[in-house]
């Protein structure tokens, strides 16, 4: 162990000794993790190949009073901080070069009541590991629609899942947080205490301090529900979304969610997939989508029950760990029939076999809630649109970001919203970022200058303080 060059919150690098480094370590029940150590390269690797940072310091927190002396620690030091959870977010936030990676993964601890259907999880868990855990009583929340994403991410962002028409965004079920300040003080924060930062969390992204648990409502679901998938050829994918559009518009119960995908099938031939999940009863359930089974016909009906866990870890195999990735998001009002042409025309032209590009049902108990009832203000959207650019070959980057951004400007002049927080690069103008706070925004910006004065959570789709 050496004098240890890190990076600063206000620019430029200075040097930590040795000892501060060794005391440091000391009072860590976890591991501190440094350059030249062994498991460096694998405690520094996250979900997005593409993201490659080299940190100085990787404290893997063990516990609550682990977070706090690297909170202390960090701040003490004038260092650059980041902040991992599952680290699954596409930007690469997790992580950052010379400074100090403050890393939850190991925090996976989680107890569920199910008299009172709740869970008290830690923020280290991912979605899989959660639902492992809740389903072993009937019991599930609004996750991802990936199974290996972080609980703590996804939650903070809003989090939209299978789940939300019926339960509304992961977000709209967390009763309370536990959160380590920018001053290493542990706060709760719930509809009775601190309500302001009960507020902000739901929605406002890491820009307040690190949440190290989260209580949730749990609800009855499954063990096993209608899902799964549908899949037409490309050259029918107008005729799809124009009828899927008419299906949707009719009117469908919340117990049913329905997606559309355009994507690569492992013969090489471009599809779309219409891709659903009924929380409900499997005959009720059957009738519901008879129409997206009959029409067509499809070349594939992938539908039937299933475990909920299945369902939620359903497009885990198409987003594997290590490929790169570069996504684009944005709410969409319709669909009109420009933007239906706009999307397939472009997709027809895909650059990777890896790309897929969502069109992602919202309404049902999203819509209900009340725009200013949580930070995510995007209530009254129809879909949510997103782009997920993949390839495994990093020599080909320029080609595919190129592909995705021209799709995203086409895309723009159907839309009056922003985007998805927990869908943006790192690459976002600042106008994007706000927009994607959406309503809510300058009520954040307020809750910043109470919380986190000094931006000392920056890496993240930050909120900069005006104080």
């Amino acid at each position: 162990m050496v004098d240890l060059r890190v990076a600063t919150l206000t620019g430029p690098e200075t040097m930590l000794s040795e000892a501060v480094v060794e005391e440091f370590r000391a009072n860590l029940r976890g591991e501190l993790i440094c350059p030249g150590d062994d498991g460096y390269d694998a405690a520094r690797r996250i979900w997005n190949g593409m993201i490659d940072k080299k940190p100085a310091l990787i404290a893997r927190c063990a516990g609550v009073a682990d977070v706090i002396d690297s909170v202390n620690f960090a701040r003490a030091n004038n260092l650059l901080l980041a902040v991992r959870g599952g680290g699954h977010n596409v930007a690469g936030n997790a992580l950052c070069n010379d400074g100090i990676v403050i890393d939850l993964s190991p925090m996976k601890g989680i107890r569920v009541d199910p008299v009172r259907r709740t869970a008290r999880a830690e923020a280290g868990l991912t979605w899989g590991e959660f639902d492992h855990e809740t389903q072993a009583f009937g019991l599930a929340t609004t996750g991802g629609a990936i199974s290996t994403t972080g609980i703590a991410g996804l939650t903070l962002g809003g989090g939209l899942g299978w789940l939300e028409r019926k339960y509304g965004l992961t977000c709209d079920n967390v009763l309370s947080f536990d959160m380590v300040t920018a001053e290493g003080q542990l706060v709760t924060a719930s509809d009775t205490e601190n309500s302001d930062l009960f507020w902000g969390l739901r929605g406002g992204s890491g820009n307040f301090g690190i949440v190290t648990s989260f209580e949730y409502q749990l609800h009855e679901v499954g063990p096993t529900m209608l899902a799964g998938m549908l899949l037409h050829p490309l050259e029918k994918a107008k005729e799809v979304l124009k009828f899927y559009r008419s299906f949707i518009n009719a009117g469908i119960p919340d117990e049913l969610i329905v997606h559309c995908f355009l994507l690569t099938a492992p013969d090489g031939n471009l599809v779309i997939a219409i891709a659903l999940c009924y929380n409900g009863a499997i005959e009720a359930g059957e009738q519901v989508v008879q129409p997206l089974r009959e029409f067509g016909p499809p070349l594939s009906d992938f539908i039937g029950p299933m475990p909920y866990t299945a369902v939620n870890s359903m497009f885990d195999a198409s987003f594997p760990p290590g490929n790169h990735n570069y996504w684009k998001s944005q709410f969409l009002d319709d669909l009109s029939d420009e933007s239906i042409d706009t999307i397939v025309d472009h997709f027809d032209t895909v650059s990777s076999p890896l790309t897929i590009v969502g069109i992602e049902l919202v309404g049902g108990a999203v819509a209900r809630i009340s725009r200013d009832a949580t930070a995510f203000s995007h209530r009254d959207v129809a879909y949510h649109f997103i782009i997920l650019s993949g390839w495994s070959n990093p020599d080909e980057a320029d080609q595919h970001i190129r592909w995705t951004r021209e799709f995203f400007q086409k895309i723009q002049p159907f839309s009056s919203h922003g985007g998805y927080v927990n869908a943006l690069g790192d690459d976002e103008e600042v106008g994007r970022v706000q927009s994607a706070y959406g309503s809510s925004y300058e009520r954040l910006v307020s809750l910043k200058d109470k919380y986190d004065p000094t931006n000392l959570f920056r890496l993240n789709q930050n909120i900069p303080p005006t104080v």
